[in-house]
């Protein structure tokens, strides 16, 4: 039986780490200007491998005679309007001084008050990322601009800005705001508003000052996300420039979970380090005895392993790596729960975790477990820092996730499935210390994570440079060479970008400075990666804006379909009707024009096994671009059936994603030479067309093509001729 031969694996056992030193982030910064504002004491790895932390501060920290902490004034002042009962306001006071960083309000803020540029470094749980903003907003910092928070994902923006905006007691998008790609909720009133990073990047082209902000917060720093790590460099510029010429002064706050202190401090000019310790419990770390080969597997049995022995109700997360896996680990974990041999033990409900998942069925994730049952959460790295889910008690960590890096042959960013770094390893562990004490299963051996790297590589050393590039020229930086990077991105790096939007004709060589064409200009208005910017303004050209409006909002939101576990043969067959011969990109078109005329969208994507909200998001998408077509004075054409020149327009934007079909079967890439087949959930899966437009590539065990659509090798010439000539596509 399946069960059995799963549930019996022992994880080659698991062992528990000999000593080991303490972490070396936590102390990595202490000079003389760095400080612990002190709620307990800081975090030590024992010798029997536990995580050692002191309990949650317990003392009496909320009275009823509220009205004499900073939020009880504020709303006794009149400057927040209370739109609910007193019991809850009393209850969520309640929540927020008993955070670590309640007890260190008043030196943290003596801090941001005397120096411009603060680093805190808190613990997951501490609070920082909801309180901090609220104590500057609760002395009045914002009276000359409002408060800027950065998060590197755009669920984090917007769940936290919620949380926030119920904290003050004000309707969202009022006092508290959001905006992340496409979706903006906020008005003239917001003075507290959580950003993506770049969105952030994006206002900074109208306002290189940032001259709205008196504070911003970059957030999660330690992701060394493209957008953060160009950020470092505006803000540290605007903040010289303001100070100079005799503006309202920009005070800066960083504020991570982990990272390599000295490094940021020594940017920022040696600014002061301040450590706030988490709420964190003991986790007991358990090691795999030896390499495990299948790391989905040995997740899946260990699963089992805990639910036989654990109590009720406590829950377990498992991090994996992608949807399509997540899926498929979901099913079987449901499935092998049927078998009666676990009917003695607690009901498991198993709920998957990510970012294209609709948000009903996230919800499901944060519910209480109830009485007698156990929850199993298997989640993408979303999980990390982003989100809290409440009952946790066991994590079981891969070790892998799925990034996009730099593929240098190709000079475009792939998608693979790589090996996390210790930081983001601590990071999953310490989810399972949130309320209790827990455990750590790491499905890999003290060995592997001993040569893991200390922190994550930033991700502007291993991606395309191509979209900061452009950002950074529509900012009005000329020399991208002396642009102050905190990790200055390699030159070939620098100069394939550079090649890329030549060739998409956004660039432009003047007197050696680099700048941008009127085509460029037009591209940086757009939120996209420059290749499908490149495909909208060549809209009018092929005489189909509209419909390549319609692909690129698609491509720009999660998946659509919906493939649920034991339905997707059934799922493929009702979706076949929208099948096109041209490939994935007409198919797409076909399922959005549907969807449009349906009366009863949600019913009818429910009967086609689509997603109902990500559809919807596309909708949106699109019309904001159609937006930033009309400010652009780019028409709207539909070229209606002749659907020829969609793949045509395509080809325009996205002509170095080819492959050409060799004589041996196999698909070569144009531009990096590398092997490639379809990817399976293509509808030109099973064929072989001569040329291949394609999407992205993605690396699992193979390198596959994924969203894909024939095109002709005669309207690569057309486009590209030079190019063509070079990476010698036959005639």
């Amino acid at each position: 039986m399946l069960f059995v031969n799963i549930a019996d694996k022992k994880m080659a056992g698991f062992q528990e780490p000999p000593a080991k030193k303490p972490r070396s982030e936590a102390n990595a910064g202490m000079n003389s200007k760095s400080a612990y504002l002190s709620v307990q004491q800081s975090p030590a790895r024992t010798v029997n491998g536990h995580f050692n932390y002191q309990k949650h501060f317990s003392g009496n920290v909320y009275s009823s005679q509220g009205t004499t902490t900073p939020t009880a004034r504020a709303y006794a002042s009149g400057a927040v309007r209370s739109i609910r009962n007193t019991d809850h306001l009393k209850s969520l006071l309640k929540q927020r001084h008993a955070l670590p960083v309640f007890p260190a309000r008043a030196k943290l803020l003596e801090e941001l008050k005397r120096n411009d540029v603060v680093i805190i470094i808190g613990e997951t749980g501490s609070g920082k990322t909801t309180q901090i903003p609220q104590f500057l907003y609760e002395e009045r910092w914002d009276r000359k601009g409002s408060i800027c928070i950065t998060q590197p994902r755009r669920v984090a923006a917007i769940t936290v800005a919620k949380r926030v905006a119920e904290e003050m007691d004000t309707s969202l998008g009022e006092l508290v705001g959001y905006a992340v790609r496409f979706e903006e909720c906020e008005s003239q009133s917001t003075k507290l508003k959580y950003v993506t990073d770049g969105m952030l990047v994006r206002e900074v082209i109208s306002d290189p000052l940032l001259t709205k902000y008196s504070w911003v917060i970059l957030d999660e720093a330690h992701e060394r996300t493209i957008n953060t790590d160009v950020l470092f460099g505006i803000v540290k510029g605007a903040q010289k420039s303001r100070k100079t010429n005799g503006k309202d002064p920009l005070k800066v706050i960083i504020m991570s979970a982990t990272m390599d202190v000295d490094h940021f401090s020594k940017y920022f000019n040696k600014c002061p380090v301040l450590y706030i310790e988490g709420r964190q419990h003991p986790i007991e770390m358990f090691y795999a005895r030896e390499k495990q080969d299948d790391y989905v597997l040995a997740a899946m049995s260990t699963v089992f392993q805990i639910h036989k022995e654990a109590p009720p109700q406590h829950d377990i997360l498992v991090f994996l790596t992608g949807q399509e896996e997540i899926e498929s680990v979901t099913h079987s974990i449901r499935q092998i729960a049927k078998d009666s041999s676990l009917a003695e033990f607690p009901k498991l409900r198993t709920y998957p975790l990510y970012a294209a998942l609709p948000s009903h069925q996230q919800l499901d994730v944060f519910r209480q477990t109830a009485p007698g049952e156990r929850k199993v959460i298997v989640s993408t790295n979303i999980a990390e820092t982003s989100i809290t889910i409440p009952g946790i008690r066991y994590v079981i960590d891969s070790g892998r996730a799925k990034v996009r890096t730099y593929h240098p042959g190709s000079g475009f960013d792939v998608l693979r499935v790589k090996k996390i770094s210790q930081a983001q390893a601590w990071q999953r562990a310490g989810r399972a210390g949130r309320e209790a004490a827990g455990c750590c299963y790491r499905a890999y051996t003290l060995d592997e994570f001993n040569a893991m790297a200390v922190n994550p590589i930033p991700e502007i050393l291993r991606s395309n440079l191509a979209s900061v590039i452009l950002q950074l020229l529509a900012i009005g930086i000329k020399n991208i060479l002396t642009f102050d990077f905190i990790d200055k991105p390699s030159l070939d790096g620098v100069k394939q970008a550079v090649e890329q939007l030549t060739l998409l004709g956004a660039v432009t060589v003047r007197s050696e400075a680099l700048e941008l064409t009127e085509a460029g200009k037009k591209m940086a208005q757009f939120p996209l990666d420059p290749r499908y910017a490149k495909v909208i303004l060549d809209g009018p050209e092929y005489g189909c804006t509209d419909e390549v409006l319609t692909i690129v909002a698609v491509l720009s939101s999660e998946s659509i379909y919906v493939n649920p576990s034991g339905k997707k043969d059934a799922a493929a067959n009702v979706r076949r009707k929208f099948t096109s011969v041209e490939g994935d990109h007409i198919t797409i078109l076909k399922i959005f024009r549907a969807f449009k005329s349906a009366k009863e969208k949600k019913m009818w994507c429910h009967e086609n096994f689509l997603n109902h909200r990500n559809l919807m998001y596309a909708a949106e998408v699109r019309k904001q671009l159609a937006q930033v077509c009309q400010r652009c004075d780019i028409s709207s054409i539909s070229c209606q059936q002749n659907l020829d020149s969609v793949r045509r327009c395509l080809v325009a934007g996205l002509f170095t994603n080819v492959a050409e079909l060799q004589l041996d079967g196999k698909y070569l890439t144009l531009n990096s030479k590398q092997e490639a087949v379809l990817h399976p959930s293509s509808v030109l899966f099973g064929g072989k067309p001569a040329y291949i437009l394609y999407t992205e590539l993605v690396h699992t065990g193979k390198t596959y093509m994924h969203i894909n659509s024939v095109v002709d090798p005669q309207w690569l010439y057309e486009t590209a001729p030079e190019y063509f000539r070079k990476n010698h596509i036959k005639n």
